[in-house]
């Protein structure tokens, strides 16, 4: 009773946020749907006039339909960017499988005996193909239509990883924050859809089976459903045009990872331009991991984010460990601003490195409190980590097995919050974190001492495009107000707030900078 209770006050208290949400989510599968039919329907048409076509325009689409969304996104992103692009044209590319198959099937069906008598009756190709042939293949084909789309609305989810909003953002953001009420605000609504979507699909499938095994005579299409169908084809021209439309004139794009103090700060640095400045922001938080915004500044598709000097040093620049952070900021500032354009400012203060933790009754069951501690009886415990976190990185898992001499049983890679879930449920015994998670505080976590020192220093700064910077030079002020303010106490405070007390990320951002006197 309490768990229905807390879901309506949170779907209550967030009401605005996801019907915004689900208005994005349609509009980008309608879309996404729309062209996948006016592209996969003539393909099907096409492949049953030249067979030869057939295997291999099908077999495309086959391996399309293969390859994971997130490597499909991958792909895309350095080609459209991030944003409602690439999720469409991933969408579409997804969806196209059942509509050519279905269409080429439907057509390819037809008793050949009708086909002649129209041939007989003196009707054109263009005329067979009207009158006697689509109408015939028309249920098989809106089978198809029917199956991407439900297929599409679950797809769309994915759209959040590269800021195309959608309900996938309060999915994600609630896997990571181990918010069930936030997963179940976006899961639901997306259920609903896409039993809505195949609802309306399928009546019009039986409407469409009827009206061709009924048909004996060519009807025409009412006037007025003609008209109807014109307003609405305008309407979604008119509104994906300004859906698309992006006067970047007067606005910078604020982009941040896929993680709650990433999004706590891509709202606290776009509100500090907004209220400081006559540019407009628009924010792109949960983009993914660190390649996805990093390629996204190098192209322009982002002007400023929130980045780690270990991060830079470590991932991007594939640098070996420096553990004095001063040295570290410097050798990272130089590096971007040589080879990429991109302007490191002031540290905001807090350090988030990488750590290892553990529950309470763990640590008092081995009397653990260093790296070192841990690495004695490693053998007999379970990790639950982050995927980069086993990806080689040299700040990563390889130093504690090199510098440590680190063993573990087993080792599990999952996404974000779930590796908290996973030891809060005694599925794992060690997990890696960031020092300033929230969650640490939530599940009452011992962090381990890297009394080794393999974890370099992570001070975050804002980073900031050389372009940008020279269109907008009043930034560089305006971002270095944030210097010195947050620090690692400060920062843990502000995301157990979203985490654990249910705050929104915008509305914890602007209290802190209002504490600050950094907003009115």
């Amino acid at each position: 009773m309490n768990s229905i209770i807390g879901f309506y006050n949170f779907i209550s208290s967030r009401a605005g946020d996801i019907l915004n949400l689900f208005l994005q989510h349609v509009e980008l599968t309608f879309l996404s749907v729309v062209i996948a039919i006016l592209i996969g329907v003539p393909l099907g048409m096409l492949i049953e006039n030249n067979k030869k076509l057939s295997s291999f325009i099908i077999g495309i689409a086959n391996v399309i339909q293969a390859i994971p969304s997130l490597a499909l996104l991958g792909f895309l992103i350095p080609v459209l960017g991030i944003g409602s692009k690439p999720a469409i044209v991933m969408v579409i590319l997804y969806s196209l499988l059942p509509i050519i198959k279905n269409t080429y099937t439907g057509l390819s069906s037809i008793d050949p005996n009708i086909i002649e008598a129209a041939e007989g009756m003196g009707m054109t190709e263009s005329q067979i193909l009207k009158i006697v042939k689509l109408p015939l293949a028309l249920p098989i084909i809106m089978a198809g239509i029917r199956i991407s789309a439900v297929t599409a609305v679950g797809l769309m989810t994915i759209a959040a990883f590269v800021g195309a909003g959608g309900l996938g953002y309060m999915v994600f953001t609630g896997v990571q924050s181990i918010n069930n009420y936030m997963i179940l605000a976006g899961a639901i609504p997306a259920c609903i859809l896409a039993l809505l979507i195949d609802f309306i699909i399928g009546k019009i499938e039986k409407s469409a089976t009827r009206r061709s095994s009924a048909r004996t005579k060519k009807k025409k299409i009412p006037l007025k459903f003609k008209r109807a169908a014109a307003i609405i084809l305008c309407i979604i021209i008119v509104s994906t045009s300004i859906f698309y439309y992006n006067n970047t004139k007067n606005k910078v794009v604020v982009g941040g990872k896929n993680y709650t103090e990433q999004i706590i700060l891509v709202d606290m640095v776009g509100e500090l331009i907004e209220k400081n400045s006559n540019l407009k922001v628009d924010y792109k938080p949960n983009l993914g991991g660190t390649n996805i915004v990093f390629n996204a500044l190098k192209s322009g598709n982002v002007d400023v984010s929130v980045e780690y000097t270990g991060t830079g040093l470590m991932d991007v620049m594939k640098h070996g460990l420096i553990s004095d952070p001063d040295k570290t900021y410097n050798t990272v500032k130089d590096y971007y601003d040589k080879n990429f354009k991109i302007k490191w400012l002031k540290p905001i203060g807090f350090n988030n490195t990488y750590a290892l933790a553990v529950s309470q009754d763990t640590s008092k069951k081995y009397n653990l409190n260093t790296i070192s501690d841990l690495a004695k009886i490693s053998n007999n415990l379970r990790l639950s980590c982050t995927m980069e976190f086993t990806s080689g990185r040299a700040d990563t898992l390889k130093p504690l097995e090199e510098v440590y001499g680190i063993n573990f049983k087993e080792i599990k890679s999952v996404d974000g919050g779930l590796r908290y879930t996973a030891l809060n449920q005694k599925k794992a015994d060690v997990i890696d974190a960031f020092s300033t998670d929230g969650l640490l505080k939530q599940f009452n976590l011992k962090v381990l001492k890297d009394d080794k020192k393999v974890f370099p220093p992570y001070y975050a700064a804002p980073i900031i495009r050389e372009d940008t910077l020279e269109k907008h030079p009043e930034l560089q002020d305006i971002l270095n107000r944030l210097s010195g303010k947050i620090d690692d106490k400060t920062m843990m405070e502000l995301n157990y707030k979203v985490d654990s007390l249910g705050q929104k990320p915008d509305t914890v951002a602007h209290e802190f900078l209002k504490s600050q006197n950094l907003v009115k």
